[in-house]
């Protein structure tokens, strides 16, 4: 293969890599946003569990409670009863302690109760709009799911298709040359630059004299010296020519 085959295959490898890494990355960003979805959708679903199961065990909790507060009512009756058959000063002043210190416990038992309902509530409450946000992605999610997946497949389908007649064009590189336009590719973006003045079309930088001269002889390529592309050289396109016509003159 002639240089100039070379070149014009390698500058159909690079329109054809630039179309792959577009598509991938549409497909990366499409997939990306989907699984996201998905991903929100999960932790949604666990949140709603955590929630369900500590409403569950603040419920247990408050009903203990409940039967606590219940048992201290039976022991400050019993204890009022006592203090009514107290024959002593000693006895009288037990028994009071006795009650005050049930009492208190029966007060500290009702605030906690009351405390552990409003957490249920407030629980229960973040639990609907948890719920209505999981069913709004749900559906979200059903509806476009199909698309995507089709959308998907026609991105993948397409990016199978170029890389065949990627396959193909590779194949009629030098093997050296190949491998040196996937080393610089991988590393840069773009492995491919040309010069029609003098100056690098990538990096714009100028040129040392004696290269350009080399280049334009088109027998080899070259490396530009500070982006380090495949350097080749590009004639300007031929001026289009304007054929003027005489126009008649007038009587």
């Amino acid at each position: 293969m002639t240089l100039q085959g070379q070149i014009d295959t390698l500058e159909r490898l690079a329109a054809l890599d630039a179309e792959l890494a577009s598509l991938a990355e549409e497909l990366a960003v499409e997939r990306d946003s989907f699984d996201g979805k998905k991903s929100q959708l999960a932790e949604l679903e666990a949140s709603l569990s955590a929630t369900a199961e500590s409403v569950q065990e603040m419920e247990k909790t408050r009903g203990d409670l409940i039967q606590e507060v219940r048992q201290m009512s039976l022991q400050i009756d019993r204890s009022r009863e006592k203090m009514s058959r107290v024959r002593t000063e000693r006895e009288a002043n037990a028994a009071q302690r006795e009650l005050e210190e049930l009492r208190k416990l029966f007060r500290d038992r009702e605030i906690e109760i009351e405390k552990l309902a409003g957490f249920i509530e407030q629980a229960k409450t973040e639990a609907e709009t948890t719920t209505a946000k999981r069913d709004e992605l749900l559906q979200e999610v059903g509806a476009s799911e199909g698309d995507v997946t089709s959308h998907l497949g026609e991105v993948q389908s397409r990016m199978n298709d170029k890389q065949k007649n990627r396959q193909g064009l590779t194949e009629k590189l030098p093997a050296t040359l190949f491998r040196r336009y996937e080393m610089i590719r991988k590393r840069l973006g773009t492995a491919i630059c040309s010069t029609t003045d003098g100056t690098c079309s990538e990096c714009h930088m100028l040129l040392p004299p004696m290269m350009y001269q080399t280049l334009m002889r088109g027998q080899e390529f070259g490396q530009c010296p500070s982006c380090v592309r495949i350097l080749y050289f590009r004639p300007d396109a031929p001026a289009e020519t304007v054929e003027t016509q005489d126009t008649p003159s007038g009587p």
